[in-house]
């Protein structure tokens, strides 16, 4: 944890980039003129994010992406932030207007917490998804100096030290790109989590958060991953996990919207992971050093993004 004098009552907001024109205006106007202080951590664009940047009043650093763990961490140890709380945002997200009420309020009152969880609102094809995935937690907003991010390659978490809350107000999600870039986005996702779970589980356990059943949500679903997702058999845990998003959390109550996206979130997605997973273990049977040589060439393209 870093040693650092904050100014008490302010927040720093952290954006992370790489080709995000069609998206980090709507974040930037969210948040500027808000937050005490703005920083975007760019991972070497290509398009138009940059020059889009320049146009708000906000810090822009750059530095090659290697994970979303590594970078969030860089951006917490390199970045000049005064502000007591930072609060991640990515670029297609933006804070509800009471949300915004709610945390400019909670950070004058010196809270005992660390951090704080906020609920995760999606929106798709115009929809909010209020049902099958709503609401999900994650933490975003920490004390600085407190927080830590896993190294984990992908859905990796903030942890911080001390005692956390939560927050009543949505943070929205609504991702401008269409459904080609959600697609190839999640094709690459797949690879970094098909090459998680080819990992040990010593190796899991010892860079993972603790798994509690009784713990927080986080908690909760590295308990579940660990002792029943990663135990079912690939390919009929995705459907497993789609019928009970779509059926028994009543996904299918939102129409259209509901059923193209817990089709491609929850059985698409989870699917192609676990083919993923199952080429890299009939890889590893043909000869390891092959095996190797081919985790470590998806490890390189990966990073290249």
């Amino acid at each position: 944890m870093s040693d650092h004098t904050p100014s008490s009552g302010t927040v720093a907001v952290i954006i992370l980039t790489y080709n995000e024109e069609a998206n980090i205006a709507k974040a930037l106007s969210n948040v500027v003129g808000w937050a005490h202080e703005v920083f975007v951590l760019d991972s070497k664009s290509t398009d138009g994010t940059l020059a889009i940047t320049k146009q708000y009043e906000c810090h822009v650093a750059q530095h090659p992406f290697e994970d979303y763990g590594r970078q969030r961490n860089y951006a917490l140890d390199t970045l000049p932030i005064r502000s007591e709380w930072v609060f991640f945002l990515d670029a297609d997200e933006s804070l509800s207007p009471a949300l915004k009420i709610e945390i400019a309020s909670l950070i004058t009152t010196f809270p005992t917490e660390n951090g704080f969880y906020v609920s995760f609102r999606f929106m798709w094809m115009g929809r909010w998804i209020s049902r099958g995935y709503y609401p999900s937690w994650i933490l975003r907003l920490c004390r600085h100096g407190k927080v830590r991010c896993e190294n984990r390659a992908i859905n990796e978490q903030l942890f911080v030290e001390g005692a956390t809350g939560y927050l009543s107000n949505d943070l929205i999600h609504e991702d401008r790109r269409g459904i080609g870039d959600w697609i190839a986005k999640h094709n690459r996702y797949a690879s970094r989590e098909a090459l998680e779970l080819a990992r040990t589980e010593q190796e899991r356990r010892s860079s993972e958060l603790d798994a509690r059943l009784t713990g927080s949500q986080a908690e909760r679903k590295r308990w579940i991953r660990r002792h029943v997702w990663n135990r079912l058999p690939p390919i009929v845990r995705p459907v497993a996990y789609f019928c009970y998003r779509y059926v028994l959390r009543l996904g299918f109550l939102d129409g259209i919207p509901g059923l193209t996206f817990h089709f491609l979130q929850a059985l698409w997605y989870p699917m192609l992971i676990d083919i993923k997973y199952l080429e890299l273990r009939a890889l590893e049977r043909q000869s390891p050093e092959i095996a190797i040589t081919g985790v470590a060439d998806t490890a390189r393209h990966e990073r290249a993004r």
